[in-house]
């Protein structure tokens, strides 16, 4: 087949097609002699007349003509044919659409046979534009006679409801989804008809709001009796008669939802509309809402919350202010109307805008919008004017808050005034151009405290080690001390033995001070730190020092003026200084020059960071220099280490260092080194400043050892050292009980037996600490004295390595002499403040009053100083001396003491000997310094007074009474009077 362009002729032969479209162009210039029709000219004029009237029709019209049933057809089929026209035109039927092949033969059949067929939106796939398509069609086929009447053709007259039936389709689809939608729809749905409002529809979501009764075919009054009141009844009247539909939001209504229960208030948003039937009369209602108690519920707890809120944002330093969720500023606390003098009103909205800084406005509302486009986080940083016109640097952040569904409710922001951090920040910036340049010494100075670090930490862990080796040292050089002490009244009179045990006293001895430098090296020893001038200790200590030191060493000493005072244990100073002056010595090979000085110094927050441990402050700075051999770098790193020693075998033990470390330490100090190998040593060492005055030094000598016979338990783990604890008070004459550990003496102290004291070891085996069975022990028996011991107290008694308050220690090893003062100091003290508690616990008519002194005699009221740190004993005492005349002026301690010296003029000092910082021996020392001839008495439970320079002091043996104390008073006062100095 072919197609010719060429428009219809107007001759005889295509006159029919005249006034048939775009179509009868395309049929009079088709190439139709090569079909089955032949050519225009030879068609029958019943052909010619169909095609005319064919072509005229708007109607979708093909015809399909002869066996083969060649396609002509009119414009409105050309449209329907879609991308197969104009292919299809002069074509056969089943071969122009072969999609429908079988379809269309059976329509050639039936319509050449001289039948009709007709179809009803008949679904057929079709390949119009090259794709499969689904059509719907109504379809009616006719025969097409010829002169004869036979059937040549057949017209098919094509109507495409594609678009109806998808259309009903959807319609369809649409009623059953209203059906699901009105059964599964979260609102509630009602149908009421007639006056009288009979539910006749009623959804599952309005049955649960009435809780589930039978209200369908019911009146809306019978069937919910309780709406009566309420003004529902009413409005569907008013809709019914008016049809005017009611609207209602957020209504409450009482609902009884169960029959045995109370009325429940419920909320919800309602709408009544009227129904008409197709005469416009209304013939019943339709209900519809939403049940919003929820929500109208939250939004009350919200309103509450938000006033809660705003209380508090009221009370807030800083700026606080909401906006709506489409970020419309309207509501802010005072501060910002303060700050920026602002009126209420004056910023909601957009208003706020005016307080920003011109050059910050553009990027203020850019990161605003996207803040509030995104929903998340808005924070930024700009200035805000001031009241004043000057602009300060603002942190502003704001954060959503949303409902239960997600959806933003408001906004809460805060600005938070920074200036003062931004200052800093350009503080910052401009040393941070120099930042390079102090790298490298930040660097160095990180690398040293590191490598400091390392080595405190090593130390440390030497120090926890040689620590508990110096318990088991300790608990060792007891066993023998102690046996070797008994032994030597075994063996009186036998001189080769007495002299042996002497030695092997002496060798004890050595071993003791071995241990202590390894507690002292550990910062377990504990101290007994006094206020003291280093720059008088050591001119004090310089000519032993010559004289240890030798004649080829030359000292000098140097102490700059105005030293301060430092407060540290003399003893320990003197064994440092002795040290290091000993390794200074052994440097120079036993020539050279000693320099040993004394000052002030402040080690600053710089120096601090680099050396751990160091705090930043004054200290009194003690430096041994001498010109010996010095150390290379890697002996200084070792250098503190316990029996680390370059000396010769035999020649040192290596701890003389390791002591002077741990002793600076744990006096809150400071040990630093200089050495350079060839050009000698420096070693200082920095000791805290104090402001305390000077404590003035002294010696005590408290008499013969004394025993006595109370009960005193001995609680201690290492049975060797319990059993010469046991021969040794036993020796004394008291009775001993015996413990292996503080459970089993918690359980002879709970058996009832009479105990006068507990001693017990500090580090035992078990579940119940040492601490613990002192205070069990105090609770089971009121009044029983607590004495300590131990070779290694680490942190249970003492701390800050100072004993802790009214806790009494001797520590191991110790003589019988120490361990018989001891005792009957604690002893002592015990019995004064039992008999204070027994007194002042008794009712007044029953305290003993003191005898009035002889008829003869005259007595004198007296002013007296009372020194006593125990509050029972102090307020007891007091009674004694009052009752006995006397004006009594107390002082906790020796300090409050010496003030109370000063202010005072004193007949008397009454005087505690183990008092608290400065003992009572050196209180009294001070005392005789500021008044050469004040009477003194020790009140103690030692056995002997300490010596006084000029007038003895007079003893006061703990417990005492009124007796006792006015005969001590008088003894102290027998050669003076009154107010003589």
């Amino acid at each position: 087949m072919s197609q010719n362009n060429t428009p219809a002729s107007s001759g005889s032969d295509t006159g029919f097609l005249a006034g048939g479209g775009e179509m009868a162009e395309r049929i009079a210039g088709y190439d139709w002699a090569s079909t089955s029709l032949g050519p225009v000219a030879d068609w029958p004029q019943s052909l010619k007349t169909t095609i005319g009237l064919v072509l005229r029709s708007p109607v979708p019209i093909v015809m399909l003509w002869g066996a083969d049933g060649v396609m002509i057809y009119n414009d409105g089929y050309s449209r329907f044919a879609g991308g197969r026209h104009p292919v299809i035109l002069g074509s056969k039927v089943l071969e122009g659409w072969p999609e429908v092949a079988d379809f269309n033969a059976h329509v050639m059949k039936v319509g050449l046979g001289g039948g009709t067929l007709a179809y009803k939106d008949q679904e057929l796939t079709l390949y119009r534009n090259g794709v499969p398509e689904q059509v719907w069609m109504n379809l009616d086929y006719s025969p097409i006679p010829d002169e004869n009447g036979l059937p040549i053709g057949v017209i098919a007259i094509v109507v495409e409801t594609t678009s109806k039936v998808k259309a009903e389709q959807w319609l369809q689809g649409e009623r059953e989804r209203l059906s699901q939608m009105f059964q599964q729809a979260p609102g509630f749905m009602a149908r009421l008809t007639g006056r009288d409002h009979v539910f006749d529809l009623a959804n599952p979501a309005y049955l649960a709001l009435v809780g589930h009764r039978d209200i369908v075919g019911k009146p809306i009054r019978a069937a919910l009796p309780e709406l009566s009141g309420q003004g529902y009844f009413e409005r569907l009247d008013r809709v019914f008669e008016t049809g005017e539909p009611f609207i209602g939001l957020e209504m409450p209504v009482m609902l009884q939802r169960r029959p045995d229960d109370e009325s429940e208030q419920r909320f919800v948003d309602l709408v009544y509309h009227p129904l008409r039937d197709d005469t416009g009369s209304i013939i019943g209602i339709f209900a519809q809402g939403t049940d919003v108690t929820e929500r109208v519920l939250a939004r009350r707890a919200a309103n509450a919350s938000e006033a809660q809120f705003r209380t508090f944002a009221q009370v807030m330093p800083n700026h606080f202010w909401t906006a709506t969720p489409e970020g419309q500023l309207d509501w802010f606390n005072d501060q910002v109307y303060r700050y920026s003098g602002a009126g209420a009103g004056d910023l909601d909205e957009d208003g706020w805008l005016s307080l920003v800084h011109p050059d910050d406005v553009p990027s203020v509302t850019t990161k605003w919008r996207s803040a509030l486009q995104a929903g998340t986080q808005y924070e930024t940083e700009f200035r805000i004017r001031r009241a004043d016109g000057s602009y300060r640097w603002f942190l502003v952040r704001a954060m959503p808050v949303r409902d239960d569904d997600g959806s933003i409710r408001r906004w809460v922001g805060t600005n938070t005034d920074i200036e003062e951090a931004k200052a800093t920040a350009r503080a910052l910036a401009e040393w941070t151009e120099t930042l390079e340049a102090r790298m490298d010494a930040e660097m160095a100075e990180r690398r040293s405290a590191e490598a400091a670090l390392q080595q405190a930490q090593k130390m440390e862990a030497i120090g926890n080690l040689t620590g508990g080796v110096a318990h088991d040292f300790n608990n060792l050089l007891q066993v023998l001390s102690g046996n070797l002490q008994l032994l030597s009244r075994d063996i009186s009179g036998n001189e080769r033995a007495e002299r042996r045990v002497a030695t092997a006293l002496t060798a004890v001895g050595r071993g003791a001070k071995l241990a202590s430098q390894l507690l002292a090296f550990g910062r377990r020893q504990p101290l007994a730190p006094k206020v003291l001038n280093v720059g008088r200790f050591v001119y004090g200590m310089e000519d032993m020092l010559r004289r240890t030191l030798g004649e080829s060493i030359e000292i000098e000493v140097l102490v700059s003026g105005g030293l301060w005072n430092t407060f540290a244990d003399p003893t320990q100073i003197e064994n440092a200084l002795l040290n290091l002056c000993i390794n200074a010595r052994d440097a120079m090979e036993g020539t050279g020059k000693l320099t040993i000085e004394a000052g002030n110094a402040f080690l600053d927050e710089t120096y601090a960071r680099a050396q751990p441990e160091v705090v930043p402050g004054q200290y009194v700075v003690m430096a041994v220099s001498d010109t010996g051999c010095g150390m290379t770098p890697e002996v200084m790193s070792r250098v503190f280490e316990p029996f680390f020693s370059t000396k010769p075998a035999g020649k040192g033990t290596g701890l003389g260092l390791a002591m002077v470390f741990g002793f600076t330490k744990q006096s809150g100090g400071h040990v630093k080194i200089y050495s350079e190998l060839g050009h000698g040593t420096t070693v200082k060492l920095y000791l805290p400043r104090t402001q305390q005055t000077e404590d003035v030094p002294s010696t005590q000598d408290y008499g013969p050892v004394t025993g006595g016979e109370e009960t005193i338990l001995v609680a201690e783990d290492d049975e060797e050292v319990r059993a010469a604890v046991i021969d040794m008070l036993g020796g004394l004459g008291y009775r001993v009980l015996k413990a292996k550990d503080a459970d089993s003496a918690l359980s002879i102290i709970e058996s009832g037996i009479p105990i006068d004291m507990l001693f017990t070891d500090v580090v035992m085996p078990g579940t119940l600490k040492s601490t613990d069975l002192a205070r069990k022990a105090r609770e089971r028996i009121p009044g029983i004295a607590v004495l300590f011991t131990s070779g290694y107290t680490e942190n249970s008694i003492v701390h800050g390595g100072r004993l802790d308050a009214n806790v009494e220690l001797l520590s191991k090893p110790y003589t019988v002499e120490a361990l018989a003062r001891k005792i009957r100091h604690v002893l002592g003290n015990e019995q004064q403040r039992n008999a204070a508690k027994a007194v002042l616990s008794a009712p007044e008519a029953a305290r003993p009053v003191a005898p009035p002194p002889p008829a003869q005699q005259e007595a004198r009221p007296l002013r007296v100083l009372l020194v006593e740190d125990e509050v029972m004993i102090r307020i007891n005492s007091i009674d004694v001396l009052e009752e006995l005349g006397h004006e009594v002026i107390e002082a906790r301690d020796a300090e409050q003491g010496l003030a109370a010296l000063e202010a005072h003029p004193l007949d008397v000092i009454v005087t505690d000997l183990g008092l608290p910082g400065i003992s009572g021996a050196d209180f009294a020392l001070m005392a005789r310094a500021m008044q050469p001839e004040i009477p003194i008495v020790f009140a103690t439970g030692d056995s002997q007074a300490p010596a006084l320079p000029g007038k003895p002091g007079i003893l006061l043996r703990k417990p005492y009474d009124g007796d006792d104390m006015q005969a001590a008073i008088e003894a102290a006062t027998a050669s003076s009077s009154p107010g003589e100095e």
